[in-house]
């Protein structure tokens, strides 16, 4: 015999709106370094252009890299904002 274990709930119903969603840049052929360490530092809060680097770097030795992690309506807008300058964006993702 089989037992359902119900977890807890720890967000109401229709919170689907908070919790962490993720912005994650993918690598390409077409931008450079300078254009995606700029960009970053640009619309990430909190990233200055040598972090902007560094997470340049991970995005072209991994083939990915999360840039910010937050609620939807800004995640929205910060993955709205690296797409329109061309950076290549994964979909946006709940964590």
């Amino acid at each position: 015999m089989s037992q359902t274990i119900e977890l807890p709930r720890t967000q109401g119903p229709g919170s689907g709106l908070g919790g962490e969603w993720r912005v994650i840049v993918r690598n390409d052929d077409h931008n450079t370094f300078d254009h995606v360490a700029a960009m970053l530092a640009r619309f990430i809060p909190g990233v200055g252009l040598q972090q902007g680097y560094a997470i340049a770097d991970r995005i072209h030795s991994a083939g990915l890299a999360l840039v910010w992690s937050g609620h939807l309506e800004r995640a929205e807008l910060y993955w709205e904002q690296l797409r329109d300058v061309g950076l290549t964006m994964a979909p946006l993702e709940q964590g």
